[in-house]
């Protein structure tokens, strides 16, 4: 399976510069800040952010300084996102490592993730790009509707498919469209194409959640992160609400008990029987595959946005980004 080390290829030397960037943005002369931005320097995920503004940039009109500097922005303002959710969901992991809040305390957390913002803000003031602005203060306000509606929708596990689908995109998808759409108004790109990038992040956004949603559900061994997290969290994805809605009510009814207590950390359960218990339901029920068919329904209008680019490398490689997303087993 093709890996975002492979992905990048086409885009090397332009990486390259938005590495250099991005580790020189993270500098401080503060001991203690210094320590907190070399972890979060340190525990990068896979980057595919960065990755695709470069090559949306490249798609268009080829990459530019403005691109490198939107792609660091980007990273920069997700990071930062990263880092307060942790604080507002008390997860103590994040990719498989402690999260900042975790190895040193809430306050801490949050004022670096403000400090991270603050470098985003000096970016997007050398930009001097009002269309780079506007996309990015768009995603930032659609990034915080979707933590709130998720934590209202918190209240009760059981969304509906509509609420679910609107927490992911305005959680996720939202900066993947942000990302492709930024790359290519950072190469001065027509209306037209801005249009069709962001529609292809979008659908690209909403298969990598998707996929991260049926991970949750993985019996496979280091995908970077705790298996049936979302259920322990009391947040219920499509493939258990889907499930649901096709089980009977006396199925339905008991997983609904089992997914409430196993979320309410009742000592009446076996943790582990009640996540295999779901994870069978799941099953049972086609949960995973219609999860799937979503994903497949996503990649079919993401390729179909690309149409109205040429052929070429770097369609190729977001093309090949796409069905990774998709594909990947972590």
């Amino acid at each position: 399976m093709t890996n975002p080390q492979d992905i990048r290829k086409v885009i090397l030397s332009e990486f390259r510069q938005y590495e250099d960037m991005f580790a020189q943005t993270l500098q401080s002369g503060d001991d203690l800040l210094s320590q907190v931005l070399d972890y979060i320097h340190s525990k990068r995920g896979k980057q595919l952010r960065p990755i695709l503004v470069i090559l949306s940039a490249a798609l268009c009109r080829g990459v530019t300084d403005k691109t490198i500097q939107t792609a660091v922005a980007l990273e920069l303002m997700h990071t930062a996102s990263l880092v307060h959710d942790d604080v507002v969901d008390d997860s103590p992991m994040r990719r498989g490592s402690e999260a900042v809040h975790a190895l040193w305390n809430n306050k801490i957390a949050v004022l670096v993730g403000d400090y991270l913002l603050t470098r985003v803000m000096h970016i997007l003031s050398e930009l001097r790009n009002v269309t780079i602005l506007h996309i990015m203060s768009e995603m930032g306000a659609s990034l915080t509707s979707g933590e709130l509606l998720q934590l209202h929708s918190g209240q009760s596990m059981w969304i509906s498919e509509e609420q679910y689908n609107k927490v992911i995109e305005q959680k996720t998808a939202c900066l993947f469209a942000a990302c492709s759409e930024a790359g290519a108004a950072s190469t001065g790109a027509t209306m037209r194409q801005m249009t069709a990038m962001r529609q292809f992040g979008m659908h690209l956004g909403m298969c990598f959640q998707l996929k991260d949603d049926v991970l949750d559900y993985s019996d496979v061994e280091d995908i970077g992160k705790p298996t049936m997290n979302d259920i322990r969290d009391g947040k219920a994805t499509l493939p258990l609400l889907i499930s649901l809605k096709r089980a009977t009510k006396e199925d339905a009814e008991h997983i609904r008990e089992v997914a409430e207590a196993l979320a309410n950390k009742s000592p009446h359960i076996d943790p582990f029987e009640a996540e295999q218990e779901i994870k069978s339901f799941i099953l049972r029920y086609d949960g995973i595959r219609y999860a799937h068919q979503e994903m497949e329904k996503h990649r079919k209008k993401a390729i179909a946005a690309l149409s109205i680019f040429p052929d070429n490398k770097y369609k190729e490689s977001l093309i090949t980004l796409l069905n990774y997303a998709i594909s990947r087993v972590k």
